[in-house]
């Protein structure tokens, strides 16, 4: 082979044809094919051939094309058709029969057994079917839930199919009946997670790690209509708002004035109510010993402002106030199951969530009405204040506030209506 003034092979055909004969390298050295994959000249182009054979199920009718090639991919090549290729070409393209060809020439083994020698082809199409085919049987199981049929079930399963979760499931072969499984043993009756896991699953950690916590926080999420947790403290909530408990120690109520009786915790809330200090207790507290709430009525809000103005302007004369600080916990619950008889006059703040919440809690508690959760109580502090956001809900204790608040677009916040709901909670007291 002659060469030019720098050391390169020379553009002559029929040297450059010689130098990639079959079985012999850039070097002259011959090589087997499973080695071929190595080598410069060959690896851009093996790896293009296999992605044209896993996209068609393995036709070698296409063309598959370099760009901006090498000196040793240009000789491969060129070896491979028999045809020169100038140095300067910007992209060259060869026919995956014409590789095919050559390899068995040369090496006695096909394109697809050279590419398999290293790792199996995949069959992409087939693939995709046998997903389809896979996706379709965990929607046939998703649709034979409880929860078919309801918008927010249905978004959720949207949800996974647009954004490829389904398929994902399908590819890591994930235990998505377990999902469906949990779904519809929900809500619990306040029972830790582990318990519940076992119950239903046969494996008390299948809710506290891996793959299939996450998918049930998902949907429990869009049950819920709230967005998915990103602390653990969001996680806690959601979990207790389907009536599971991941800790009894982190699920807390806080009281002020809730006279009870029943063992270690019922002498606390009444020491407390006589002294007027407001107290947490949580839930592994309230399940120490029976507990019964000694009153004829409970106050309940959502905001602990509400609770500190109360212990101000009122202190041990403040009737039995519980402050659920936000969604209610299995705490707040067991607490107010301990209150037998009492009426429950509840609130929350006036967004969408909290008419949820106060909607929520008057379908619990037979013995629940609102308190100061009406259009008379919301439109004169609904001026200003932030933007109501999130889904419109439903007030059917009042269907005009659910309008006034379409109307208005402000979220009214418990502490603008402090003065009234002290007023209210003195009135008590004094009557």
């Amino acid at each position: 082979m002659t060469s030019g003034r720098d050391g390169r092979p020379s553009d002559r055909p029929g040297q450059e044809t010689l130098s990639a004969q079959p079985g012999r390298d850039r070097q002259g050295g011959h090589g087997s094919a499973a080695e071929l994959v190595e080598q410069p000249g060959w690896r851009r182009l093996l790896a293009a051939a296999r992605r044209s054979l896993e996209r068609t199920g393995g036709q070698l009718d296409a063309t598959v094309t370099l760009a901006a090639p090498t000196d040793d991919e240009r000789l491969v090549i060129i070896g491979i058709t028999g045809t020169h290729r100038s140095a300067t070409a910007a992209r060259l393209s060869v026919r995956l029969t014409e590789v095919d060809e050559h390899l068995r020439a040369a090496h006695g083994v096909g394109l697809t057994d050279v590419l398999a020698a290293t790792a199996p082809l995949r069959n992409r199409p087939a693939d995709l079917k046998r997903e389809a085919v896979a996706r379709d049987a965990l929607l046939a199981v998703a649709n034979g839930s409880r929860h078919a049929g309801t918008a927010w079930y249905a978004g959720w399963l949207d949800g996974l199919r647009r954004d490829g979760t389904l398929t994902r499931v399908v590819r890591a072969g994930l235990p998505f009946e377990g999902v469906v499984r949990v779904l519809d043993a929900l809500p619990a009756a306040d029972e830790p997670i582990p318990v519940f896991a076992d119950r239903v699953l046969d494996d008390t950690k299948a809710l506290t790690d891996g793959p299939l916590r996450g998918l049930v926080l998902r949907a429990v999420a869009a049950w819920q209509q709230t967005a998915p947790p990103v602390d653990g403290e969001q996680e806690r909530t959601l979990w207790e708002s389907v009536g599971l408990v991941p800790d009894d120690l982190a699920s807390q109520v806080l009281v002020l004035n809730v006279p009870a009786t029943g063992g270690l915790v019922g002498r606390w809330l009444t020491e407390a109510a006589r002294a007027g200090v407001p107290m947490r207790v949580t839930l592994h507290q309230l399940r120490l010993a029976p507990l019964t709430v000694v009153c004829d009525e409970v106050y309940v809000c959502e905001n602990p402002a509400v609770l500190r103005a109360a212990t101000t302007a009122l202190g041990a004369r403040t009737p039995p106030l519980i402050c659920t600080e936000g969604v209610p916990s299995v705490a707040v619950h067991t607490l107010l199951r301990a209150a037998r008889g009492a009426v429950i006059r509840w609130r929350n703040d006036f967004d969408w969530t909290g008419v949820r919440l106060t909607a929520a809690a008057l379908r619990r508690y037979p013995g629940a009405v609102p308190w100061r959760m009406t259009a008379a109580d919301y439109l004169p502090a609904a001026g200003t204040g932030t933007t109501l956001i999130g889904t419109p809900a439903r007030t059917r204790w009042d269907e005009s506030l659910g309008e006034s608040m379409r109307q208005a677009g402000r979220a009214v916040m418990e502490e603008r209506l402090l003065d009234r709901l002290v007023a209210d909670l003195r009135t008590t007291a004094t009557g």
